[in-house]
């Protein structure tokens, strides 16, 4: 698992950190059931504080790319479906042009929130 943070960049590093976890679990590199290392080691790995390691795995179970079985450690979550891997390459690779570009996350979150509200209205409602 290769990871490199930025901490001069415009990136949160907790953000550097998810990011590259979700490319790397989306595109296949770290498949299902891969067991990560534990917050504190891969903070000392990155050079980072422990929060900000554990903040980007609490954000990667929340987007269900996680799991944590106890003392058992952290692993990449199985059951994933096809569906929420190609969107998951397609958020890595939204995201990598968003930092490219230079567009702070909450400006490119807003952007896909307006894609998606308009996707969404655009839609015919159920029984019309």
């Amino acid at each position: 698992m290769l990871i490199s943070v930025d901490p001069a960049g415009p990136v949160p590093p907790y953000e550097q950190v998810r990011g590259q976890l979700a490319e790397q679990i989306g595109d296949g590199r770290l498949p299902a059931g891969t067991r990560l290392p534990t917050v504190r080691q891969f903070a000392a790995e990155l050079g980072l504080a422990v929060n900000t390691v554990a903040r980007a795995y609490r954000e990667l179970e929340a987007a269900g790319l996680l799991e944590t079985r106890g003392r058992h450690g952290t692993f990449v979550a199985p059951g994933r479906d096809d569906a929420t891997d190609r969107l998951q390459r397609a958020a890595a690779g939204y995201a990598a042009e968003a930092v490219r570009l230079g567009v702070p996350p909450e400006a490119a979150l807003a952007l896909v929130r307006a894609a998606l509200d308009a996707q969404f209205r655009q839609m015919p409602l159920a029984g019309t």
